[in-house]
């Protein structure tokens, strides 16, 4: 339809100037003397439209030709760009695909365009690390170290293959470079977290740990566990004296220090420095929220001495907390070996042989059997005390 519209008017078009040109009887007269060119009027506007016509085309044609050069160049260019753009995502997919080899091979191609080239070293050198070619993974990470517009990109790459390789003095350059540059996302903070974690510097996890643990970028338990163990690296560091211990021990947030894990541990260092007092203090605070074993075993470990008002205290704390769990056969065992260091021996023996009678694990059994004989020695009644003696020795041989 459109087709014919277009015929239509180039008919009318040429119908109209045929007619035009017919009644039109005037003349172009040139002088140039000797010699006089006369023209029709017709022939004069048709040789204007020709020549026109032909001088749009020449100095179209010399403008075409002035920037050819321009566009071969833009059209390489162009090339170039679509070849590195294709074989950058080629690298991406063969990384993906854990064809490590082509996609350092497709990052090479990729590198050539200048604007690839960052991410075409991030991708070859991941590669490379995957490969476990070192040399060649530190070559392209060296390639973009003055491109300040991947710095965090290359120093998180860095740091991630350094710590996947267990070379955790040049992670914790790369996590010093990392907080100086004021990088704090959560995948910075993780990877710092493992860092550090290789390295043994737990007093830097245990503030990790926090840090991830408020945003909730830690499960729980992992959570839980990395405070666990770092709690036990600082406690169980030898050098401690009993001033450093009580720092170290101020610094532990109240949540931490009601844990049974964290508490008996703690209990245990203060214990190991003579400071049975900090150990019985921190203990009872963390048994009044929570009956734990590992609690009432380290608690025992801090008895007072005999006679004291503190051995009493801890007595009494214990019946109260019998009245609560009358069957725990280690808090019998617990109150047990109070009343027997306080010489009350007839409570003593009814509290450990109700722990025997209750007791499934080896050690509870084997300390109530040792508890037991050093009761019938105090009493002197020496066949009883070594019937208790022989079950003590073969809960041991079973252990």
């Amino acid at each position: 339809m459109r087709l014919l519209l277009w015929l239509l008017t180039l008919f009318a078009t040429a119908i109209g100037l045929a007619i035009a040109t017919r009644f039109n009887t005037g003349n172009v007269v040139f002088f140039y003397p000797p010699y006089r060119i006369d023209l029709s009027l017709n022939f004069f506007v048709g040789l204007v439209l020709v020549s026109f016509a032909v001088l749009y085309a020449f100095i179209r044609a010399v403008r075409v030709a002035q920037g050819l050069p321009g566009r071969v160049l833009t059209y390489r260019r162009r090339k170039r760009e679509d070849e590195s753009n294709q074989a950058l995502r080629d690298a991406l997919k063969a990384l993906f695909e854990g064809r490590f080899g082509q996609a350092e091979k497709a990052a090479t191609r990729a590198a050539q365009w200048v604007d690839n080239a960052g991410l075409a070293a991030l991708i070859a050198a991941r590669a490379a690390h995957r490969m476990r070619q070192a040399d060649r993974r530190d070559i392209w990470l060296a390639s973009i170290a003055s491109d300040e517009t991947l710095n965090t990109a290359r120093l998180m790459t860095t740091l991630e293959m350094q710590v996947d390789a267990h070379q955790t003095q040049d992670a914790l350059a790369v996590v010093d470079q990392l907080n100086a540059s004021g990088t704090r996302h959560l995948q910075a903070l993780q990877w710092a977290l493992k860092a550090n974690q290789q390295a043994n510097n737990w007093a830097e996890v245990l503030r990790l740990v926090q840090a991830l643990d408020k945003r909730k970028a830690l499960h729980p338990a992992l959570a839980r566990r990395l405070t666990e163990m770092g709690y036990d690296y600082l406690l169980a560091d030898r050098s401690h004296d009993a001033e450093s211990l009580r720092r170290l021990w101020a610094t532990v947030p109240n949540v931490d220090r009601l844990q049974p894990h964290i508490a008996s541990h703690a209990a245990d260092a203060f214990n190991a420095r003579g400071m049975h007092d900090e150990a019985r203090a921190l203990l009872e605070k963390a048994l009044a929220a929570q009956l734990d074993v590992r609690l009432l075993r380290s608690y025992r470990d801090a008895s007072a001495s005999a006679g004291s008002p503190a051995l009493l205290g801890q007595i009494e704390r214990c019946e109260d907390w019998i009245a609560k769990r009358a069957n725990d056969p280690e808090l019998q065992l617990t109150l047990g070996m109070f009343c027997l260091r306080q010489k009350l021996w007839g409570k003593a023996q009814r509290h450990l042989e109700h722990a025997l009678s209750d007791a499934i694990e080896p050690r509870t059994v084997r300390e109530a059997h040792l508890s037991l004989a050093q009761l019938y020695d105090a009493l002197e009644q020496p066949e009883k005390a070594a019937r208790h003696y022989r079950q003590c020795a073969v809960a041991t041989a079973i252990r």
